[in-house]
């Protein structure tokens, strides 16, 4: 029997597998659905539909890295007990991978080939969900690069190379020496990891931020009950100091606690022996806005045991 393209839709639908599983399945069963149904439960398959639903807050940050690009991306898992699993460290290190060939589009990415699987990454995210037990799901992702200079990277609370809880990319632009570059990349990188920035410059940082920041400072002074004009020059003060606090390059550098980050680069040019420009930044912390549930086993073993 020729099994048709809405078929191995359908049966997508309603298991959540992969669709070269399903076509397997159903090409298996001479296209029965009900039996291809079973056929991927008794492959242990099917178990990731039910467990798509549940709430994936923990997972892995990876970053992988060739020549002047660098990818970084956040594969979600519900406990933190899956990111000391080998097969999902792989798993995440190729989808890594993937996102530095094909972009940061979650989409793209996807549907992109997984590296030594045979499978795309949504079946091999699936086929993973059935094997280790929990919901997971790829989240985000950004990718940097650079015309001459690096993109440096780091990663904090690291369970292997190139994995951890939060990943940083800092792309800087430079023709030169490339190691040094590297250096000061790298601890800008750890300073963001730090501070998260809202924005590289005052010009980036979000006009609503501003305003809803500039608003606040202007009621806060003028309840102080000082004439229009002082009361100007005091907004004007706060706003410096915050975006002192926001933004990247007029924050004190956490390295040396002494220089912004912007004169901390400008310092690194004698030793880099080439001007530097900080061109972009990427910082993905795990699970960040993520809603988690809250468990609260007092009121599940009440509950389980009849008592309100």
């Amino acid at each position: 029997m020729a099994i048709s393209a809405s078929m191995v839709k359908e049966l997508r639908q309603s298991t959540g597998v992969g669709m070269m599983d399903c076509k397997k399945a159903l090409t298996e069963t001479d296209g029965n659905m009900e039996a291809a149904v079973d056929w991927l439960r008794a492959k242990g398959l099917s178990k990731a539909a039910k467990k798509s639903g549940r709430i994936a807050a923990e997972g892995l940050v990876g970053i992988f890295s060739a020549g002047n690009k660098t990818a970084v991306v956040e594969v979600n898992s519900e406990t933190d007990f899956v990111s000391r699993n080998e097969q999902f460290q792989a798993i995440v290190r190729n989808i890594a991978e993937v996102a530095l060939n094909v972009g940061d589009s979650v989409e793209t990415i996807s549907n992109a080939d997984c590296a030594g699987s045979g499978k795309t990454v949504s079946e091999t995210l699936t086929a993973a969900i059935a094997t280790i037990g929990e919901n997971m799901n790829l989240r985000r992702a950004d990718v940097l690069s650079v015309e001459n200079g690096v993109v440096a990277s780091y990663v904090h609370n690291a369970v292997a190379d190139g994995l951890g809880r939060l990943g940083v990319l800092v792309a800087l632009e430079s023709t030169g020496d490339r190691e040094k570059l590297n250096e000061i990349g790298r601890q800008v990188a750890m300073h963001v990891a730090a501070t998260s920035p809202l924005a590289i410059n005052v010009e980036e940082v979000d006009p609503v931020a501003v305003e809803r920041e500039r608003a606040v400072f202007s009621e806060q002074a003028r309840a102080s009950g000082k004439p229009e004009n002082i009361i100007e020059k005091m907004v004007d003060g706060r706003m410096r100091k915050f975006f002192q606090e926001v933004v990247l390059l007029k924050q004190t550098f956490v390295v040396d606690g002494e220089n912004t980050v912007e004169q901390a680069l400008k310092n690194a040019e004698e030793t880099v022996g080439a001007p530097i420009t900080l061109k972009a930044i990427s910082r993905i912390a795990l699970g960040e806005g993520i809603e988690k549930k809250q468990e609260d086993f007092a009121a599940e073993v009440a509950a389980a045991s009849g008592q309100s």
